[in-house]
Formats: structure tokens, C-alpha cells, sequence
């Protein structure tokens, strides 16, 4: 298996046409469903394991839920046209303190769900001119439009996704 970079070595080109716009909403409309498929071969007992320092599975949907306040925000923070977008938590706090081991899978998966509609919903009414707007990013250091944000949050869950897949193969593999 190819190892998977980590999150915060990757380097993002952000380039993407406009036109791409719908097929990343697509991409994030699309995760909620990508994972509650992932976990029905999944054990129960499976789920809440920590492997190597790794978060467990449920640490993983948990971690998305807890960013999606974020991604709001940046939207937001893009549309008002602020020098530079709010910042992420980089040590991961509020997933730390979460306790995402100790919730049903059920109530993480439909939180998120719920989440990531709020979301979509929000992007999928932009038009063009709202689409190209942006503001600096505050780790990267480079522009980052509405379409850009999208990639990157459509990115970040398959980072995680990748992550879920990860652990499933390190126990059955």
C-alpha cells in the first residue's frame, strides 16, 4: 500500500476552473455516504481502537464533524473579504478532548451529516463572481478562493477516508 503523506506536508495547487465547481460539491455532498458505506464492514469493536499513536476510526469521523464549524467560518471569512481567513486549531483541541471513542457511530454519523449539509447547502447557491472570491490562507500563505476551499475540504475528508482505510487494513489486512 502507498503510504499517505501527512496532512500538513501537503502542498496544494489551486487552480481549479471554475467549471469544477459542481463536481466538488459533489465530492463533499458525497462523504457523509462515502463513510456510513465504509463502516457497515466494519465491527463494532473496530471502531474506537487506537493503533500506533493513530487516531481510531471513530476519532477520524469525529475530527471531520469538529471541523466543519471551520470551513463555515472561512466561507464567511472569504465572503466578507477579511485580509486573512481564521485560522485552524493545529494541535487538534477540540477533536482531543472530544471523546469521539465514547458516542454511538450512529449519532457521530448523522451529526456529520447533518453538518455537511449545512454546508453544501450554503456553496451550492454561489454563483460565479462569489465562487472566485478569496482571501490569504493563514498556513499556506497563498490565495484561496470559495471553489479552492471546497478542494481543500474535499481533499481533507479523503485524507481521513484514506486514514479510516488504513486502519481497516492494518486489522484485517
Amino acid at each position: 500500500m502507498i503510504k499517505r503523506i501527512e496532512w500538513f506536508k501537503r502542498l496544494f495547487s489551486f487552480d481549479l476552473p471554475v467549471w469544477m465547481f459542481p463536481n466538488i460539491l459533489e465530492r463533499l455532498r458525497g462523504t457523509p455516504a462515502r463513510i456510513e458505506e465504509r463502516m457497515k464492514s466494519v465491527s463494532s469493536e473496530m471502531l474506537t481502537v487506537n493503533s500506533g499513536g493513530r487516531w481510531s476510526i471513530q476519532e477520524n469521523i469525529g475530527h471531520l464533524l469538529d471541523l466543519e464549524p471551520l470551513w463555515y467560518g472561512r466561507v464567511d471569512d472569504i465572503l466578507v473579504g477579511v485580509p486573512e481567513m481564521r485560522p485552524a486549531d493545529l494541535k487538534n483541541t477540540k477533536t482531543l478532548e472530544a471523546n469521539h471513542n465514547s458516542k454511538a457511530l450512529q449519532e457521530l454519523l448523522l451529526d456529520f451529516r447533518e453538518a455537511r449539509n449545512k454546508l453544501v447547502s450554503r456553496l451550492e447557491v454561489f454563483d460565479e463572481r462569489a465562487v472566485q472570491q478569496y482571501v490569504l490562507h493563514p498556513r499556506l500563505k497563498t490565495k484561496m478562493r470559495v471553489i479552492d476551499l471546497a478542494f481543500f475540504v474535499a481533499e481533507h475528508d479523503d485524507h481521513h477516508l484514506a486514514a479510516i482505510t488504513e486502519l481497516i487494513a492494518d486489522k484485517y489486512g
